[in-house]
């Protein structure tokens, strides 16, 4: 059966995976990237699905947390995008972080030497033409102003916006192991990993409410144009959690709990900054949590009064970009193609997910979706049992529409987890003795993951099906 090319706006992550995705069930692709005839505010590379924040996609466990699952599903589904991050993965405990540059390349390699894609670098500068036929919009958070307003036109309704903020990241050899130690939280071993993947630096509660202090006192960028947009509260500025309160740090990402300090195993810290590696020779660390929004002139100063990093070199500092998203809900149907223009499918963060697996993770189903419509077949949603599924279930229609005060709607970028899944009932097992709380709720994680995992096995194997058939 011979079929005309698709159209992929935008080559990140959702982008790139779902381009591979078509071309990997024969259907050839026009992958579109406007950089580097047109950069970002956030991206320094020319290089597909380039990481733009942290270099972690987060925790790598597919028997009790959400984002392992979606990680194992996206695995099965021959993904490219976890395929790469396999294969340049640091040492992060329980997390599967990656080397970004060294991963960002290996996308970028994969998707040029496909014969079934062709990568064209400029800019869509509005709605995809008619002519192109069949296209997926995968143009994340930071969408090109013209081919927003576009959307929007189409639309009817404003696109939704909220702040995002970029941690720094540090130069390993500028950092005092004298005060700082390696550990995971808990001494958890993860993939690649040996129980001391973070560089962690002490607080005590003195030093701790003086960095409190300067956080709140410190100047902020300004952005007019955006205020009274809402931050991603899994992404808040650690200016704006401290501003919460002088105790929220603490409770947050500078918690202490599971770090015993190795200089003084006796002393307990009040409060712990945690770095992560940031790429494969181990030489740059991140700021785990320490997304800001603060001007660059005051960063590196407040920073440096944390124990360890007096001295520290930045070899990035933090920043804030907008993102913009739809009110997918609204506006998307169940196979992500605009209700009022089919012809498009959206997919990645600009449908209203947040975080790189789940961006990945729609535009691999989008190109599932728009592969399978090309040849002739209908391919069903994969069920909302999956992780992939109630993702997809949140995005299409699971959310519960509200109108917050102002006229906003409510409909807010969301991570995968478990409270997106159905419920499931568990049992006591023989033999146990406490059976609430924890236990319960580790037992209903684990019920979820391996249904989850055994349910998207089977929506893999049995595929499309003749969409006349299915029609009938």
């Amino acid at each position: 059966m011979s079929v005309s090319h698709i159209h992929v706006v935008g080559g990140g992550l959702a982008g790139s995976e779902a381009a591979w995705q078509i071309a990997q069930r024969g259907v050839p692709v026009v992958l579109h990237e406007m950089r580097p005839v047109r950069p970002t505010e956030a991206h320094r590379t020319e290089h597909l699905a380039e990481l733009v924040c942290s270099n972690s996609f987060r925790s790598d466990d597919a028997t009790a947390n959400a984002v392992g699952v979606l990680h194992a599903e996206m695995r099965l589904a021959s993904s490219l995008i976890m395929a790469c991050a396999d294969a340049h993965q640091v040492p992060a405990g329980g997390a599967l972080a990656v080397d970004r540059d060294g991963f960002a390349a290996a996308v970028s390699a994969r998707i040029e030497a496909h014969p079934l894609i062709r990568l064209e670098r400029e800019e869509v500068g509005g709605l995809p033409p008619e002519e192109w036929g069949p296209t997926i919009v995968a143009t994340g958070p930071l969408t090109a102003p013209s081919l927003a307003e576009a959307i929007r036109a189409e639309t009817g309704q404003d696109a939704l916006a909220f702040f995002d903020a970029i941690a720094p990241i540090v130069h390993f050899d500028s950092i005092d192991l004298d005060k700082a130690w390696f550990q995971s939280r808990y001494d958890k071993v993860g993939p690649g990993g040996t129980g001391k993947d973070y560089i962690n630096c002490p607080l005590d509660k003195e030093t701790y409410e003086r960095f409190v202090a300067a956080l709140v006192a410190g100047d902020q960028a300004e952005f007019k144009s955006w205020e009274g947009t809402p931050y991603f509260d899994g992404c808040l500025p650690i200016e704006v959690m401290a501003e919460r309160g002088p105790e929220t740090l603490r409770h947050g990402p500078m918690k202490p709990m599971g770090l015993t300090n190795a200089h003084q195993p006796d002393v307990k810290a009040y409060a712990v900054v945690q770095l992560r590696q940031d790429n494969a020779l181990g030489t740059l660390y991140n700021m785990v949590g320490f997304q800001t929004k603060l001007k660059y002139g005051v960063q590196a100063e407040i920073f440096r009064m944390i124990p360890g990093l007096e001295r520290a070199e930045f070899a990035r500092l933090g920043g804030l970009h907008r993102n913009t998203y739809l009110d997918s809900p609204r506006l998307l149907d169940g196979t992500l193609r605009l209700k009022s223009l089919p012809r498009l499918r959206f997919a990645g963060q600009i449908t209203g997910c947040e975080g790189y697996v789940e961006s990945a993770s729609i535009g691999l189903v989008a190109g599932r979706f728009a592969a399978a419509e090309a040849l002739g077949e209908s391919l069903a949603p994969p069920p909302p049992t999956t992780a992939l599924g109630a993702l997809l279930g949140h995005i299409t229609g699971g959310h519960i529409a509200h109108v917050e005060e102002g006229g906003k709607r409510s409909f807010q970028p969301m991570n995968v987890n478990f409270g997106l899944f159905p419920p499931v009932s568990v049992t006591k097992p023989e033999g146990v003795g406490r059976f609430r709380g924890k236990e319960k709720s580790a037992a209903r994680k684990q019920t979820m993951a391996a249904r989850a995992l055994a349910d998207f096995s089977a929506w893999l194997a049995a595929g499309p099906s003749d969409a006349r058939q299915a029609a009938e």
